[in-house]
């Protein structure tokens, strides 16, 4: 394995010194080390160290979607943006609610090389909100999995939720939610407000997300469980978390890049790739999840990452699937809406991005300080570059990025991965699976 120098880095955005990587773990920390002989040397001036990313929110679409986004192209693009691990949502073809899909899924992870890859087992059998998957066995599996989700889909019954979160207290599972009343969004197309009464498009009201926060947290309450909210979008689901947080609730939030920056106002050009699930909502919306990451009542930013093909996305609205890719992307919003803005620190920023993602998923290896002896998973960011995303140049097999053509700062220069270097340069390195185990 090759032995890297990081020289002149700035940890979490701190005082400059020299990291050394080498046999998987952080082997030195401090001003001027020597370079051991072969080492290879990075010129780290102006380049914050922050851990690897974690994502808890990503899809992959591997099995069955193949054609929107395979296991290898999804986590090359999440190397390329800074991540280490991912968690893979459950809704594939066929979906991921048996021991044997879950251990497919991580084994093909294991194959690509480019990130751990964590996958995230169903509640239900096959989405439908029914009957209890084998959260037990897959618990059990290879894979391990500790987060369970219908994402994609609400489960919608109270029984079934409860049965869930008293069921995965076993071993110290969770139950992330996508909050969705079915009943109240049945045919939505956007963001129920002004713009959808102006664009003649049936809408997707707030209280649809709220209502079912409401009942969660007070179900995990009840029984004494760990809840996850997913993709929480609107000012009341922030203010219903931070009312469970004083409480003493067990339960956790977290807020996509898209939702940290995008307003329900791009719907007006009727372009299907602001259509998402949730619904982009309005600017007071927006206000209150920064609001919500900054004071800690959100408390990951994950990417909600959903590749889609052209032809689901190349047609009109009402047509088109929701979703968006973020994995390239994520780091630089976060930048963008909370640390430019002075709401945040780049400690914040490995907080929200990689530890407690981390601590959610119950995920080691990932997410630990830059310290020595830990595993060398961290990344290499240069908060003074500016790009311009260009979705076309992308690893993602799909080009849906609401950021196509706006200039976004920072860039992801190097990852490392138990450090073996997936990206030097902005650039994945060949052979990804080299070594992955």
């Amino acid at each position: 394995m090759t032995t890297y120098l990081l020289r002149d880095v700035s940890p979490l955005g701190e005082a400059r010194t020299d990291i050394l990587l080498a046999d998987g773990v952080v082997a030195a920390i401090g001003s001027a080390l020597e370079a051991p002989q072969d080492a290879v040397e990075i010129d780290g001036r102006g380049l914050v160290a922050l851990p690897g990313l974690v994502d808890l929110h990503t899809h992959l679409r591997e099995p069955g979607r193949e054609d929107a986004e395979t296991i290898a192209s999804g986590t090359r693009a999440a190397a390329l943006g800074g991540f280490t691990a991912v968690h893979a949502m459950a809704n594939t073809t066929p979906t991921q609610d048996t021991a044997g899909v879950v251990e497919q899924v991580w084994h093909l992870g294991r194959r690509a090389g480019w990130v751990d890859v964590f996958p995230v087992g169903a509640v239900t059998v096959g989405l439908g909100g029914e009957r209890l998957a084998e959260l037990g066995a897959m618990a059990e599996s290879e894979a391990r999995v500790r987060v369970f989700s219908d994402d994609g889909k609400c489960v919608h019954d109270p029984v079934v939720m409860r049965r869930a979160l008293e069921y995965v207290k076993a071993f110290d599972g969770v139950i992330a939610q996508h909050a969705q009343e079915p009943r109240l969004t049945e045919g939505s197309q956007m963001h129920e407000g002004v713009v959808s009464a102006e664009l003649g498009l049936a809408g997707w009201p707030a209280v649809a997300e709220e209502a079912i926060v409401a009942r969660d947290v007070l179900l995990a309450e009840h029984v004494g469980s760990r809840l996850h909210v997913c993709h929480l979008s609107t000012a009341g689901s922030v203010e219903i978390v931070r009312w469970a947080k004083s409480r003493g609730i067990d339960v956790t939030a977290e807020v996509t890049p898209h939702h940290l920056i995008l307003t329900d106002e791009l719907a007006r050009g009727y372009d299907p790739l602001f259509k998402v699930n949730p619904p982009l909502r309005t600017q007071r919306d927006v206000e209150a999840v920064r609001e919500g990451l900054a004071d800690g009542t959100i408390d990951i930013v994950a990417t909600d990452h959903a590749p889609h093909p052209r032809e689901d996305k190349d047609c009109e609205w009402a047509a088109a699937a929701f979703g968006m890719t973020g994995l390239e992307t994520a780091l630089s919003v976060v930048q963008e809406t909370m640390v430019d803005t002075g709401r945040m620190t780049w400690a914040d920023v490995a907080r929200v991005l990689s530890s407690a993602p981390a601590r959610i998923g119950r995920v080691d290896g990932h997410g630990r300080p830059l310290a020595v002896g830990e595993p060398a998973n961290l990344t290499l960011v240069d908060p003074a570059a500016r790009r311009v995303v260009r979705p076309e140049a992308q690893a993602s097999k799909s080009v849906n990025s609401p950021f196509g053509g706006r200039e976004l700062p920072g860039r992801v220069v190097a990852t490392f991965l138990r450090g073996r270097a997936t990206v030097l340069d902005g650039a994945p390195c060949d052979g990804g699976s080299a070594d992955a185990r």
